[in-house]
């Protein structure tokens, strides 16, 4: 048996992992392939790393919430092929979300203005939205 819900369930589904998350996320952008679960700890060179927004993601609308506001990294850490993220609490310490990460042309959870990072470099996120399930 499927269970499936309303749009509004699945709208409020979708806001409450940024409820979860909570406001002024850590983003983490590394190297290579995303590890096993959140809980696995990091892996690759850590690339990027921001805090997001307050309100980091829109309101949720016909099972879809998009990021909200301008995700821009003045200074890079490091250099590499961008290939991953993770999103943490406040504290940097409780990987609530991990993903691909990409440029423009990967087809990633998480999109970029460009494939790759120069340490220093200013990186802007064009592109991040979470869709929802069970129409």
């Amino acid at each position: 048996m499927t269970i499936q819900t309303s749009v509004t369930v699945g709208n409020a589904q979708l806001d409450a992992i940024e409820t979860a998350v909570g406001t002024e996320p850590i983003l983490r952008v590394y190297t290579g392939a995303q590890p096993a679960n959140c809980a696995t700890a990091a892996s690759g060179t850590l690339l990027i790393e921001m805090t997001l927004p307050s309100d980091w993601m829109a309101a949720a609308s016909g099972r879809s919430k998009a990021k909200s506001g301008t995700w821009q990294d003045a200074n890079a850490n490091a250099s590499g092929t961008i290939g991953h993220y993770r999103i943490y609490d406040s504290a940097g310490a409780t990987c609530h979300l991990q993903g691909s990460a990409g440029g423009p042309a990967s087809g990633a959870d998480l999109v970029f203005d460009a494939d790759t990072v120069t340490s220093g470099q200013s990186v802007t996120i064009t592109t991040y939205t979470w869709t929802g399930g069970n129409a």
